[in-house]
């Protein structure tokens, strides 16, 4: 089987990496591939209103692949946390794998687009709640994940 886990740095996130592991500890066929959607680049790095030259278009790669380096570097403890939790729950190592996908304008249908080109027979997110006091409601992630996630299987941890 081959599952796709759509992490970020919350509780929820964890939760769904906890479930996972102990759902499905042992499975020596699993492959699990745990992805983060990185946000968008801040309004800074957007043009400026003019046709950037060749070396103007040079220095703004180079601040923003700064950027992006920066944001996936405050991603690897999260993923070698999850990593940690699916192999302490019998996971192999090896069948644990971690992606960034970038350039995202909706982060579910960036899952949903990364499950369904490669091949991810289900898909695993945490719920997210609202603010205290209020009815609790599933994350807009997760519900964007489920309503549109036709033809795949979508497991929302809480």
């Amino acid at each position: 089987m081959k599952m796709l886990a759509a992490i970020d740095d919350s509780k929820s996130a964890m939760k769904a990496v906890e479930f996972i592991s102990r759902q499905f500890s042992g499975l020596s066929e699993l492959r699990i591939t745990l992805v983060h959607v990185l946000p968008n680049l801040p309004a800074i790095f957007w043009d400026e209103g003019h046709i950037l030259s060749d070396d103007e278009k040079k220095e703004r790669m180079k601040v923003v692949d700064k950027w992006l380096a920066n944001q996936k570097a405050k991603m690897e403890p999260v993923f070698r946390t999850a990593a940690e939790k699916l192999t302490k729950g019998g996971l192999p190592q090896q069948s644990i794998q971690t992606k960034f996908i970038s350039d995202s304008t909706d982060v579910a249908e960036s899952i949903l687009e990364e499950a369904k080109d490669n091949g991810y027979q289900m898909i695993i997110v945490g719920r997210r709640g609202v603010s205290e006091g209020k009815q609790t409601f599933m994350g807009g992630v997760a519900s964007r994940v489920i309503g549109l996630g036709s033809g795949i299987a979508v497991v929302v941890v809480e």
